[in-house]
């Protein structure tokens, strides 16, 4: 029986050993004396769960490899990775009138929420009266800075004009290029 308590004291204390060593926390993050509570759980010695000591704000690093935006405070502004704010929004499209025998094209309003100007893929598809697609089109349209031009979208083929009772542009218009 002795040897049996002696084998669970020895697991009890080895099972304490490795959580030490692992890093696993039940108070505070490590170096929790910035005020921000804090979490528990296992925890990386190389990671930092603290908020950025550099400019005094409340960014919070969560990542081990994005150590060289800390500097500034938040990620993307500054000298590195700042491409990815750069990356212009969809446009908007809204429908204003469908295709018909006298118009063989849908007309569309493109908004570029953007402060450069744009040129955007627009899709529409042309549907017939039981909401099937008859044929989709897409056209690309260039829009000045946070602008709203009118573009038109073609059916092509004239032979689906009689099938087309319904127009439904794709409200998101991707950057072409």
């Amino acid at each position: 029986m002795n040897s049996r308590g002696n084998t669970l004291r020895l697991t009890a204390v080895s099972a304490l050993v490795v959580l030490a060593l692992t890093g696993f926390s039940t108070g505070r993050g490590h170096g929790g004396g910035h005020g921000d509570g804090g979490g528990g759980g296992c925890s990386s010695s190389s990671q930092n769960h603290d908020s950025s000591s550099s400019g005094g704000g409340t960014h919070r690093d969560y990542d081990d490899d994005d150590d060289a935006d800390d500097d500034y405070g938040t990620s993307g502004s500054g000298g590195s990775g700042g491409s990815a704010s750069m990356s212009p929004q969809d446009a908007t499209v809204e429908l204003v009138g469908c295709a018909s025998a006298k118009t063989p094209y849908a007309t569309v309003e493109v908004t570029n929420p953007n402060a450069s100007a744009g040129v955007f893929t627009v899709t529409v598809t042309f549907r017939d009266s039981t909401g099937a697609e008859v044929v989709s089109r897409s056209e690309e349209v260039d829009v000045p800075a946070n602008a709203t031009m009118t573009a038109q979208v073609d059916v092509e083929d004239s032979t689906n004009l009689p099938r087309i009772a319904d127009c439904a542009p794709d409200p998101y218009a991707p950057p072409a290029r």
